[in-house]
Protein backbone atom coordinates (compact mmCIF):
# COMPACT_ATOMS: atom_id res chain seq x y z
CA UNK A 1 0.00 0.00 0.00
CA UNK A 2 1.23 3.38 -1.15
CA UNK A 3 -1.11 5.64 -1.30
CA UNK A 4 -3.66 6.79 1.41
CA UNK A 5 -6.88 5.17 1.88
CA UNK A 6 -9.81 7.12 2.56
CA UNK A 7 -11.51 6.23 5.91
CA UNK A 8 -14.16 3.40 3.93
CA UNK A 9 -11.61 2.26 1.71
CA UNK A 10 -9.22 1.28 4.80
CA UNK A 11 -12.57 -0.54 6.04
CA UNK A 12 -13.13 -2.44 3.19
CA UNK A 13 -9.94 -3.61 2.98
CA UNK A 14 -9.86 -4.76 7.04
CA UNK A 15 -12.95 -6.40 6.38
CA UNK A 16 -11.28 -8.21 3.04
CA UNK A 17 -8.53 -9.23 5.52
CA UNK A 18 -11.14 -10.59 8.04
CA UNK A 19 -12.91 -12.46 4.99
CA UNK A 20 -9.29 -14.13 4.34
CA UNK A 21 -7.94 -14.82 7.66
CA UNK A 22 -10.22 -15.02 9.91
CA UNK A 23 -10.00 -18.54 12.48
CA UNK A 24 -13.21 -19.67 11.69
CA UNK A 25 -11.98 -20.34 8.15
CA UNK A 26 -9.47 -22.81 10.31
CA UNK A 27 -10.46 -26.51 10.04
CA UNK A 28 -10.61 -26.82 13.31
CA UNK A 29 -13.68 -24.94 13.44
CA UNK A 30 -15.26 -26.34 10.40
CA UNK A 31 -14.99 -29.94 12.28
CA UNK A 32 -16.29 -28.22 15.59
CA UNK A 33 -19.37 -26.50 14.17
CA UNK A 34 -20.07 -30.02 12.18
CA UNK A 35 -20.11 -31.94 14.51
CA UNK A 36 -16.79 -34.23 13.78
CA UNK A 37 -14.91 -33.78 16.59
CA UNK A 38 -15.56 -36.09 19.63
CA UNK A 39 -16.61 -35.46 23.50
CA UNK A 40 -12.68 -35.30 24.32
CA UNK A 41 -11.41 -33.08 21.58
CA UNK A 42 -14.63 -30.37 21.86
CA UNK A 43 -13.44 -30.17 25.79
CA UNK A 44 -9.79 -29.10 24.39
CA UNK A 45 -10.80 -26.97 22.56
CA UNK A 46 -12.78 -25.18 25.37
CA UNK A 47 -9.90 -25.73 27.82
CA UNK A 48 -7.35 -24.53 25.55
CA UNK A 49 -9.89 -21.70 24.69
CA UNK A 50 -9.97 -20.86 28.38
CA UNK A 51 -6.63 -19.65 28.54
CA UNK A 52 -7.53 -16.77 26.23
CA UNK A 53 -10.74 -15.86 27.60
CA UNK A 54 -8.98 -15.31 30.79
CA UNK A 55 -6.43 -13.05 29.67
CA UNK A 56 -8.81 -11.17 27.70
CA UNK A 57 -9.34 -8.37 30.52
CA UNK A 58 -5.50 -8.17 31.00
CA UNK A 59 -5.77 -7.43 27.23
CA UNK A 60 -7.74 -4.42 27.68
CA UNK A 61 -6.40 -3.50 30.87
CA UNK A 62 -2.48 -3.21 29.18
CA UNK A 63 -4.56 -1.06 26.48
CA UNK A 64 -6.65 1.03 29.37
CA UNK A 65 -3.55 2.15 30.70
CA UNK A 66 -2.20 3.80 27.96
CA UNK A 67 -5.04 6.04 27.41
CA UNK A 68 -4.57 9.34 28.36
CA UNK A 69 -8.48 10.52 27.68
CA UNK A 70 -10.48 9.78 30.31
CA UNK A 71 -13.74 9.47 28.40
CA UNK A 72 -11.55 6.93 25.98
CA UNK A 73 -11.07 5.15 29.27
CA UNK A 74 -14.17 4.77 30.40
CA UNK A 75 -15.36 3.34 26.98
CA UNK A 76 -13.11 0.35 27.18
CA UNK A 77 -12.81 -0.57 30.23
CA UNK A 78 -16.53 -1.84 29.79
CA UNK A 79 -14.29 -5.08 28.15
CA UNK A 80 -13.31 -5.50 31.71
CA UNK A 81 -16.50 -5.77 33.24
CA UNK A 82 -18.23 -7.93 30.41
CA UNK A 83 -15.43 -10.59 30.72
CA UNK A 84 -14.73 -9.99 35.23
CA UNK A 85 -18.01 -8.77 35.70
CA UNK A 86 -19.45 -6.62 38.32
CA UNK A 87 -18.81 -9.20 40.95
CA UNK A 88 -18.10 -12.75 41.38
CA UNK A 89 -19.62 -15.26 39.14
CA UNK A 90 -20.47 -12.67 36.58
CA UNK A 91 -18.68 -11.83 33.39
CA UNK A 92 -17.48 -13.65 30.55
CA UNK A 93 -14.92 -15.67 32.33
CA UNK A 94 -17.67 -16.96 34.43
CA UNK A 95 -19.49 -18.43 31.49
CA UNK A 96 -16.76 -20.35 29.85
CA UNK A 97 -16.31 -21.80 33.28
CA UNK A 98 -19.55 -22.45 33.46
CA UNK A 99 -19.08 -24.49 29.71
CA UNK A 100 -16.21 -25.96 30.98
CA UNK A 101 -18.22 -27.46 33.94
CA UNK A 102 -20.96 -28.57 31.55
CA UNK A 103 -18.27 -30.35 29.57
CA UNK A 104 -17.60 -32.42 32.37
CA UNK A 105 -13.95 -30.88 33.05
CA UNK A 106 -12.58 -30.50 36.22
CA UNK A 107 -12.36 -26.44 37.13
CA UNK A 108 -9.63 -26.33 39.38
CA UNK A 109 -7.69 -28.10 35.73
CA UNK A 110 -8.96 -25.77 33.61
CA UNK A 111 -8.40 -22.25 36.01
CA UNK A 112 -4.84 -23.30 36.78
CA UNK A 113 -3.93 -23.71 32.84
CA UNK A 114 -2.05 -26.33 33.58
CA UNK A 115 -2.96 -28.70 31.04
CA UNK A 116 -2.77 -25.93 28.13
CA UNK A 117 -0.57 -26.67 24.84
CA UNK A 118 2.53 -24.76 24.73
CA UNK A 119 0.90 -23.47 21.30
CA UNK A 120 -1.99 -21.88 23.44
CA UNK A 121 -0.14 -20.48 26.10
CA UNK A 122 2.82 -19.09 23.66
CA UNK A 123 -0.06 -17.45 21.45
CA UNK A 124 -1.93 -15.86 23.95
CA UNK A 125 1.45 -14.15 25.76
CA UNK A 126 2.08 -13.05 22.06
CA UNK A 127 -1.15 -11.07 21.99
CA UNK A 128 -0.60 -9.31 25.53
CA UNK A 129 2.70 -8.85 24.52
CA UNK A 130 1.62 -6.63 21.32
CA UNK A 131 -0.77 -4.50 23.05
CA UNK A 132 1.76 -3.26 25.30
CA UNK A 133 4.31 -2.73 22.92
CA UNK A 134 2.91 -1.27 19.79
CA UNK A 135 1.08 2.16 19.46
CA UNK A 136 -2.56 2.57 21.15
CA UNK A 137 -3.38 2.67 17.54
CA UNK A 138 -2.28 -0.89 16.48
CA UNK A 139 -3.79 -1.92 20.02
CA UNK A 140 -6.92 -1.28 19.04
CA UNK A 141 -6.52 -1.84 16.02
CA UNK A 142 -5.92 -5.57 16.91
CA UNK A 143 -9.04 -6.01 18.33
CA UNK A 144 -10.79 -5.73 14.99
CA UNK A 145 -11.28 -9.62 15.02
CA UNK A 146 -14.59 -8.85 16.83
CA UNK A 147 -15.97 -7.37 13.33
CA UNK A 148 -16.02 -11.05 11.92
CA UNK A 149 -17.35 -13.12 15.38
CA UNK A 150 -21.04 -12.29 15.44
CA UNK A 151 -21.35 -14.84 12.38
CA UNK A 152 -18.99 -17.19 13.47
CA UNK A 153 -20.96 -17.08 16.55
CA UNK A 154 -23.84 -18.22 15.19
CA UNK A 155 -22.68 -21.07 13.22
CA UNK A 156 -21.24 -22.16 16.63
CA UNK A 157 -24.20 -22.12 18.47
CA UNK A 158 -26.56 -23.43 15.67
CA UNK A 159 -24.08 -26.15 15.25
CA UNK A 160 -22.92 -27.27 18.41
CA UNK A 161 -26.43 -27.62 19.50
CA UNK A 162 -27.92 -29.54 16.82
CA UNK A 163 -25.11 -32.02 16.82
CA UNK A 164 -23.53 -32.52 20.51
CA UNK A 165 -26.12 -33.95 23.00
CA UNK A 166 -23.82 -33.00 25.50
CA UNK A 167 -23.96 -29.41 24.83
CA UNK A 168 -27.11 -27.40 26.03
CA UNK A 169 -28.17 -23.82 25.04
CA UNK A 170 -27.41 -22.48 28.69
CA UNK A 171 -23.99 -24.09 28.57
CA UNK A 172 -23.54 -21.69 25.63
CA UNK A 173 -24.23 -18.79 27.58
CA UNK A 174 -21.22 -17.05 26.79
CA UNK A 175 -21.86 -16.31 23.01
CA UNK A 176 -24.95 -15.38 23.65
CA UNK A 177 -24.08 -12.24 25.49
CA UNK A 178 -20.79 -11.98 22.38
CA UNK A 179 -23.79 -11.65 20.01
CA UNK A 180 -24.28 -8.14 20.95
CA UNK A 181 -21.14 -7.03 23.07
CA UNK A 182 -18.99 -8.29 19.54
CA UNK A 183 -20.88 -5.46 17.42
CA UNK A 184 -20.79 -2.80 19.88
CA UNK A 185 -17.28 -3.21 20.79
CA UNK A 186 -16.22 -3.41 16.89
CA UNK A 187 -18.39 -0.59 15.82
CA UNK A 188 -16.04 1.85 18.30
CA UNK A 189 -12.92 0.21 17.67
CA UNK A 190 -13.70 0.45 13.92
CA UNK A 191 -14.65 4.29 14.07
CA UNK A 192 -11.44 5.26 16.08
CA UNK A 193 -8.99 3.36 13.88
CA UNK A 194 -10.82 4.97 10.98
CA UNK A 195 -10.50 8.55 12.07
CA UNK A 196 -7.23 7.87 14.06
CA UNK A 197 -5.54 6.06 10.93
CA UNK A 198 -4.77 8.83 8.85
CA UNK A 199 -0.96 8.70 7.43
CA UNK A 200 -0.02 5.52 4.72
CA UNK A 201 2.21 4.52 7.82
CA UNK A 202 -0.51 4.21 10.31
CA UNK A 203 -2.81 2.84 7.85
CA UNK A 204 -0.21 -0.02 7.34
CA UNK A 205 0.18 -0.54 11.36
CA UNK A 206 -3.49 -1.31 11.53
CA UNK A 207 -3.64 -3.72 8.88
CA UNK A 208 -0.74 -5.19 10.01
CA UNK A 209 -2.09 -5.15 13.48
CA UNK A 210 -5.31 -6.92 11.98
CA UNK A 211 -2.93 -9.51 10.25
CA UNK A 212 -1.16 -10.66 13.54
CA UNK A 213 -4.07 -10.74 15.47
CA UNK A 214 -5.94 -13.25 13.04
CA UNK A 215 -2.94 -15.07 13.26
CA UNK A 216 -2.66 -15.12 17.04
CA UNK A 217 -6.50 -17.15 16.93
CA UNK A 218 -5.33 -19.26 13.79
CA UNK A 219 -2.34 -20.58 15.58
CA UNK A 220 -4.24 -21.66 18.85
CA UNK A 221 -6.29 -24.26 16.53
CA UNK A 222 -3.00 -24.99 14.32
CA UNK A 223 -1.80 -26.53 18.26
CA UNK A 224 -5.34 -28.26 18.92
CA UNK A 225 -5.43 -29.74 15.48
CA UNK A 226 -1.88 -31.31 15.71
CA UNK A 227 -2.37 -32.31 18.65
CA UNK A 228 -6.00 -33.66 18.92
CA UNK A 229 -6.69 -34.60 15.75
CA UNK A 230 -3.76 -34.91 13.16
CA UNK A 231 -0.93 -36.21 13.89
CA UNK A 232 -2.36 -36.47 17.14
CA UNK A 233 1.36 -35.68 18.85
CA UNK A 234 0.62 -33.71 22.36
CA UNK A 235 2.58 -31.98 24.74
CA UNK A 236 3.16 -34.96 27.28
CA UNK A 237 1.74 -32.36 29.96
CA UNK A 238 -1.39 -31.37 27.96
CA UNK A 239 -5.06 -32.41 28.63
CA UNK A 240 -5.66 -36.03 28.10
CA UNK A 241 -9.45 -36.72 27.23
CA UNK A 242 -8.81 -40.55 28.31
CA UNK A 243 -7.76 -39.81 31.49
CA UNK A 244 -8.66 -36.43 32.52
CA UNK A 245 -11.57 -35.72 30.09
CA UNK A 246 -14.39 -37.50 32.87
CA UNK A 247 -17.45 -39.29 32.76
CA UNK A 248 -19.36 -39.75 29.50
Amino acid sequence: MTALLTPDQLEAALRAMGARLYHDQHPFHKLLHSGQLNRGQVQAWALNRFEYQRCIPLKDAAIVARMDDPALRRIWRQRIIDHDGSQEGEGGIARWLHLTDALGLDREMVASGRALLPGTRFAVQAYIAFVREKSLLEAIASSLTELFAPTIISHRMAGMLAHYDFISKEALAYFDYRLTEAPRDSAFALDYVKQHADTVEKQQQVLAALHFKCSVLWSQLDALHFAYIEPGVRWPDAFDPATQGGAG
